[in-house]
């Protein structure tokens, strides 16, 4: 089971396809049967509220786009300046008046008129009845009837805001004959506290279902909610508290007398789930309880494997088949990690063979007790056929999803269905709910094409096992394996470190390598060096572009090949964790293999227009001896992306790594000589800032392109102007920055902390590029920080090479020295602060409060982060403030309001901006990186204008009259002069 999730999607579903298929005899019987339920669905239409919904906003409306994404974030927003800002966001330039009535719904005209009055406040509409009459009310008006409108699509889609409200609701006509998985969700826990409090809601959940066990009801658990840390990295930790924790709520529900059912999560936790799941299963004390289950999720590729692992536990198992619920993370998720295939298939006809195949397999099987969650008819209808006069087994639906398709089913036939019904604050869920509608509204789901009446019966009930067939199973074409993701270059292949096995293999593999004993240079073997390249420049120069394009690509070939020993050089000699390390590398081979194609499209001679007789050509080629200066933070992808820059240019090049990572380099070069470049085209230097100094003091130096401190930077550039003789080079320099973070009251907290502890702590905040500002709206500043310090609390520091671990040691004593003396010099302003190992050079996760974001006036290169708060309404003032300092590397925004969004795209001074994700990891190719101000000359690493500055712009001016004239135009017909 392990590697079937990336095989081949054609593999995978070649015996799919042949468990799904259906004869021709049950195909009718199936059709007819699927034809008289959407009848029931249509004539349903009109009573569920996603229903309605998707007849009235199509999810590509704007309107549908608008409703959504205020419904995601209104009710979390405490102040109301940010209110309003969203609502004039969200509904200013949508037509809700072209709604206005037209649904046969009371909730979704409700809706309507409320957005129809705010869109008269917030649009631009200037004059009009409706205006002058609301307008005396104001802006509180339009909140009030936004507020109520969004409240109460939580109450209709929310079975209830408590256990026993849910238990009291589903004994309403309309659940007539339905029992109830009640589910207390949340996001995933951030925070031990996060975990406490739903493990809380989780076992007071079970008791009072308990006190009806009559009803039927069961409970749905989900795992990250009982757990901040539930990663493979962790599994050590997480795996045993989880197991005990649902061991206990199963323990519970046994004794209640009531099902208990985990939910699943995305597929990197899989093999996790199973274990705890499967340990759970196996406990003596639980084994005559028949109530435990599982779901499982059609679209990955090990769903009909994992049925059967279910049924070969020996026990009763409830399996609840599902379509899938991280559809879209999952492909991101494999993209950019570089794996070798998706883990779910990539077309949705193939998801549905997948379920109907795992269908078969539940419905044969020995102890499974099969639920089968779906609204489509042709799904419930081939079930029903299968099944025959079997009722061991239960149909489910969300709430508020598939009113109609089962109702007949349940009252008259027999069949048992239950509704997924979530529990929980309207101010918590309604970000779930857009997530289930984008999930079950995609364009080719079933309940989205039920609601646009274009579509004809047979197009809604086509046989998904020919739409595959048709197709040959392949992969869906716009969905490109990871490795073609970039199409014009290959992108890097990574390791997936979600895999238990993997994991381990790559750290004792890493374990194993020695890190070589380093030397030295002296200043003096900077002239010899430098001697060299000079004398290798002509003959590299002339080398033919493609050629040199070429070596930079088997330079990416070798650094793959050989990426297990540079990890461990990554590892070992500059304290990077497994996953950092394995980035370093994929970054280089990044670089070499964009460059060679940047090289390739862009270097290459260029004719230019001019007048008949005469010829313009514009060509790039190298300045002469470059010195690339690298960071001991990037000790193989800046340190090879400057090079290759420059070499592939036709360059030669004086390379100095940073004194503290002088292995990783050697091994670079060697690989690149290894490659075809000449030894003496790229020679290495090595030593401290003498060496430096040595090195770009050396008139005969063409360029630098440096990567480091801004004093460092400006002591390069005056270096550069002395001497009267010495030609004016260029300087490439990336320096650091104080980079900040802005976060308003529309934003997801447990997101924002996920990307705060992403973007300040990875690498022990060690990347030029990482979080050292964050600047929360004062209304939900003291929320965030207490969030960020439990999430702090979690942070593991030790060594590197632990898979376990999330933040090594810092560089050196030096640096050790310089941030412990600045916390100390700050202490009374921490506001958390994490225990490290007892020896190490292990700087402690920090956050320091401030009062301004003018009292930080320098980077901190560590893992310290300063918090200060700034007030609604004052978004372009923060800004400013920012942009104020001087620096001009990263900053971020987390908001909901794409004016928000736009205003600081417009407004920020930096030179990448990052809104709504992390602040670190900027790809090759995808988000060239680099500063300004007081963070760099720019052009941008790994973007398309990086190559020219390596190049001197020599252009030709041929005049050809003098030979002669231009031929060409004898040529001409002599009608044409």
């Amino acid at each position: 089971m392990a590697k079937l999730h990336r095989a081949a999607e054609p593999d995978v579903l070649k015996p799919l396809l042949e468990r799904a298929r259906l004869t021709p005899e049950s195909r009718e019987r199936v059709m007819d049967h699927a034809l008289a339920l959407l009848a029931d669905l249509r004539a349903a239409q009109n009573r569920g509220w996603v229903n309605q919904f998707l007849q009235e906003y199509r999810l590509n409306s704007s309107e549908g786009v608008a409703l959504l994404s205020l419904a995601e974030a209104f009710l979390r927003v405490p102040d109301p300046e940010t209110a309003d800002l969203l609502i004039a966001d969200k509904i200013g330039d949508a037509d809700w008046k072209a709604h206005s009535g037209k649904s046969n719904s009371v909730l979704v005209n409700s809706a309507t008129w409320g957005l129809m009055l705010g869109r008269a406040l917030v649009g631009d509409e200037k004059t009009g009845a409706l205006r002058r009459l609301i307008s005396r009310a104001g802006e509180p008006f339009v909140r009030q009837a936004v507020g109520a409108a969004m409240k109460r699509m939580g109450e209709v889609f929310v079975m209830g805001r408590t256990i026993d409200e849910a238990m009291k609701r589903m004994k309403k006509p309309e659940n007539k004959g339905f029992t109830a998985s009640f589910d207390m969700l949340g996001e995933a826990a951030r925070t031990k506290a996060d975990a406490e409090r739903y493990f809380q809601a989780y076992f007071e959940a079970i008791r009072a279902v308990g006190r009806d066990p009559k009803a039927g009801h069961s409970i749905s658990v989900k795992l990250s909610a009982l757990h901040p840390r539930y990663e493979v990295a962790q599994y050590d930790r997480c795996v045993p508290e989880l197991t005990d924790m649902l061991a206990q709520l199963a323990s519970e529900s046994a004794a209640q007398g009531i099902p208990l059912t985990v939910d699943a999560e995305e597929s990197e936790r899989l093999e996790m789930s199973l274990d705890i799941i499967g340990s759970v299963a196996r406990r003596p004390e639980l084994r005559g309880w028949t109530g435990f289950g599982m779901a499982v999720q059609a679209y990955g590729k090990r769903a009909r494997s994992v049925i059967g692992w279910a049924d070969d536990l020996g026990r009763p198992m409830h399996v609840r088949l599902v379509k899938g619920a991280y559809w879209d993370s999952e492909i991101k998720r494999t993209q950019v990690e570089g794996l070798v295939d998706y883990p779910l298939f990539t077309r949705k006809a193939a998801t549905d063979v997948s379920y109907l195949a795992c269908a078969r397999d539940m419905l044969a099987a020995r102890n499974i007790v099969p639920a089968f969650a779906s609204h489509n008819a042709l799904t419930v209808a081939t079930i029903l056929d299968w099944a025959g006069d079997s009722r061991d087994f239960e149909f489910q639906r969300l709430h508020g999803m598939g009113e109609g398709l089962y109702e007949r089913l349940v009252g008259e036939q027999g069949y048992h269905c239950r509704i997924y019904a979530p529990v929980g604050g309207h101010r918590d869920l309604l970000a779930y709910l857009v997530r289930r509608l984008l999930e079950n509204g995609a364009n080719s789901s079933f309940v989205h094409q039920l609601a646009d009446e274009q579509l004809s019966e047979a197009e809604l009930l086509a046989d998904p096992v020919e739409k595959i067939a048709a197709v040959g199973g392949t992969r869906h074409p716009s969905i490109p394996l990871p490795v073609e993701l970039f199409g014009a270059w290959k992108n890097s292949g990574g390791i997936d470190l979600a895999e238990r096995t993997t994991l381990a293999e790559t750290a004792m593999e890493i374990a194993s390598k020695p890190l070589p004993a380093a030397g030295a240079s002296a200043p003096a073997d900077v002239r010899a060096a430098i001697d060299r390249a000079a004398a290798a420049f002509p003959g590299w120069a002339a080398t033919p572009l493609a050629t040199r394009a070429a070596i930079l690509e088997r330079l990416a070939d070798l650094l793959e090949e050989n990426r297990i020993e540079l990890m461990a050089l990554a590892v070992k000699e500059a304290f990077k964790t497994i996953p950092d390390a394995l980035g370093e590398v994929r970054e280089a081979a990044d670089f070499c293999r964009y460059y060679a194609l940047q090289a390739r499209t862009g270097l290459a001679p260029i004719t230019l227009p001019g007048p008949t007789g005469e010829r313009n050509e514009l060509r790039m080629e190298g300045r002469g001896v470059w010195a690339t200066i690298a960071p001991w933070n990037f000790p193989l992808a800046i340190f090879l992306g400057q090079t290759a820059a420059a070499l592939v240019a036709g360059n030669a090049v004086v390379a100095k790594p940073a004194p503290q990572t002088p292995e990783i380099a050697r091994a670079a070069v060697r690989l690149a000589h290894q490659a075809g470049v000449p030894e003496d085209a790229l020679v290495l230097v090595t030593g401290g800032p003498e060496v430096g100094a040595a090195l770009t003091s050396d008139p005969r130096i063409a360029g630098v392109a440096f990567t480091g401190s801004t004093p460092t930077a400006k002591k390069i550039a005056a270096a550069l102007l002395e001497g009267e003789d010495r030609p004016l080079v260029p300087l490439i320099a990336e320096t650091g920055g104080i980079n900040a973070m802005i976060v308003d009251s529309t934003a997801l907290p447990e997101q924002v902390v996920a990307d705060v502890i992403t973007s300040a702590f990875r690498s022990a905040g060690q990347r030029c590029s990482a979080l050292r500002l964050l600047l929360l709206q004062e209304e939900i500043a003291e929320g965030v920080i207490e969030m960020l310090r439990g999430a702090m609390e979690l942070l593991i520091l030790g060594d590197p090479a632990d898979p376990r671990t999330d933040i090594g040691p810092v560089i050196d004593q030096a640096a050790y020295d310089k941030l412990m003396a600045y916390r100390d010099s700050a202490k009374a302003q921490w506001l958390k602060t994490v225990a490290v190992p007892a020896t190490g050079l292990f700087v402690p996760p920090t956050m320091i409060r401030i009062d301004r974001p003018e009292d930080l006036t320098r980077e901190w290169f560590g893992p310290i982060l300063h918090v200060a708060t700034w007030k609604a309404g004052q978004l372009a003032e923060t800004v400013a403030r920012v942009n104020a300092e001087g620096f001009g590397l990263t900053m971020g925004l987390h908001s909901r309001i794409a004016r928000s969004a736009e205003l600081v795209e417009a407004e920020a001074r930096v030179g990448n901006l990052y809104i709504n994700r992390s602040m670190i990891g900027a790809v090759v190719g995808s988000q060239p990186f680099g500063g300004e101000g007081l963070s760099g000359t720019g052009p941008k690493a790994g973007g398309p204008h990086y190559l020219h500055r390596f190049c001197a712009e020599r252009a030709v001016s041929v005049d050809t009259t003098s030979a002669g004239g231009n031929a060409t135009l004898l040529s001409l017909d002599e009608g044409g002069r």
